[in-house]
């Protein structure tokens, strides 16, 4: 029977393709990243902020990048980092669009039943009043914003 001790074990050497550990570690970037930034490119381009030639460079670039670092110096120089010309797209209307659609339905379904239920509880103070008015306010935001926010901003628009 072989034994071996813990003397007998030797430390086995480092495998070479293991990675070096550095302190500024670059992330790696995903194909949904590199389509996003095109995106914005492209709107960036057909908004007129970038010429047809920068505008192709910098898409070649965007699908070529392999890290997250690289993307983000492609869009530097645009504002709002480029997203606001992406918000304007014809898309990005569009679904805007639908979304208020579906939100003022809700909120009309909604008052609706509410109406309802106050004529079958025969109250004489048109109680619904106050449901639907926070409702009318949360769609007035969303018109206002685009878009539903989650988070209290304590009235200073600044998120903790």
């Amino acid at each position: 029977m072989d034994v071996t001790t813990a003397d007998d074990v030797t430390d086995p050497e480092p495998e070479e393709h293991t990675m070096p550990i550095t302190t500024t570690t670059r992330l790696r970037t995903s194909d949904a990243e590199r389509e996003q930034v095109a995106e914005i490119l492209r709107a960036a381009t057909a908004e007129g902020r970038l010429d047809l030639n920068e505008g192709e460079e910098r898409l070649a670039a965007a699908y070529a990048a392999k890290f997250a670092d690289e993307l983000s110096v492609l869009t530097r120089d645009l504002p709002g980092g480029g997203r606001q010309a992406l918000a304007r797209t014809p898309q990005a209307l569009a679904e805007k669009r639908r979304a208020l659609s579906r939100h003022a339905s809700f909120l009309l379904i909604a008052a609706g039943v509410l109406t309802g239920l106050w004529v079958l509880s025969g109250a004489t103070f048109f109680w619904p009043v106050f449901p639907i008015a926070f409702l009318v306010i949360g769609f007035v935001k969303h018109m206002r914003y685009g878009r539903w926010r989650p988070g209290y901003t304590f009235g200073h628009g600044h998120r903790h």
